[in-house]
């Protein structure tokens, strides 16, 4: 079916509307042998609080963004490829049904469906775009993801010290590593992981702790030293793992590192026929 379509006017029509949504905003996305199988509209669960997403999917990419006026502009693209994904499904929670999560090397987040119905058409579409993909290209499947967000109402206290109590004053910010919501004092370090980013980010102290003894390890099985990574700076830098909400001694027993926070009517619109 993909073959098909690869090069017909049809599909090519589909892509250039997408385009045409996103505007100057938006990256080109048609390419020779890509396809446009079917789009809908998700609930993504954003830090600040769920919100809908137009989803669009490609044989080779998983493109979403922000819905300005549905079918006629969208904003803030983001373009995932379907060969770094990896999908898990979630259980329902009182606010939020039919959830999965989509994890990658670089940002790990939670959707949900209108209907379970739907939730299974979208994670079987995406499945079989993803072992196609990989059986063409002869990559292994992605095994490292990003460490998914805590929503900011998940907790009104520091996820490490349990002692900080947020407020207007006292804002929450998340560790890039394990994604707990935590205090200023609790996450003043920062570290290099190249994975996420050419820059140090922001990590709770736990964290810190552990990376930079992995990083001593690695380097002593190398011969080499190692100094601690730091940031000159110690401000806020713009939030990475929510894309639109741009705002902004532990106690393990209480909050422990492995703590499993995600663990296990508009519909699918397919272009088949």
């Amino acid at each position: 079916m993909v073959d098909h379509l690869a090069n017909t006017e049809i599909n090519s029509q589909r892509i250039a509307a997408v385009e045409n949504c996103f505007g100057a905003s938006g990256q080109p996305l048609a390419l020779p042998g890509r396809v446009l199988l079917g789009e809908g509209i998700l609930t993504k669960e954003c830090r600040k609080k769920p919100k809908p997403r137009i989803f669009f999917l490609f044989n080779d990419i998983l493109v979403y963004g922000s819905i300005v006026i549905n079918k006629r502009k969208y904003n803030s693209q983001h373009i995932i490829p379907l060969e770094d994904v990896t999908l898990e499904t979630l259980p329902d929670t009182l606010q939020m049904k039919n959830r999965w999560m989509i994890k990658t090397s670089k940002k790990s987040f939670v959707v949900s469906a209108a209907s379970l119905t739907e939730r299974k058409e979208w994670i079987s579409h995406l499945e079989e775009c993803i072992r196609h993909l990989l059986t063409k290209t002869g990559r292994q499947p992605c095994t490292e993801h990003a460490a998914p967000w805590i929503p900011d109402k998940a907790t009104d206290i520091c996820m490490r010290c349990t002692q900080t109590k947020f407020s207007t004053l006292t804002r929450r910010h998340h560790c890039r590593k394990c994604g707990f919501v935590v205090c200023a004092d609790c996450s003043r370090q920062r570290f290099l992981m190249p994975r996420l980013s050419p820059k140090p980010l922001r990590v709770c102290n736990l964290c810190y702790r552990q990376l930079l003894a992995e990083k001593k390890k690695e380097a002593e099985a190398d011969g080499r030293q190692t100094e601690p990574i730091r940031s000159a700076i110690q401000g806020y830098e713009p939030s990475s793992g929510d894309d639109s909400d741009k705002s902004d001694d532990e106690k393990a027993e209480q909050w422990p590192a492995d703590t499993e926070f995600y663990t296990s009517e508009v519909s699918w619109s397919s272009f088949h026929s």
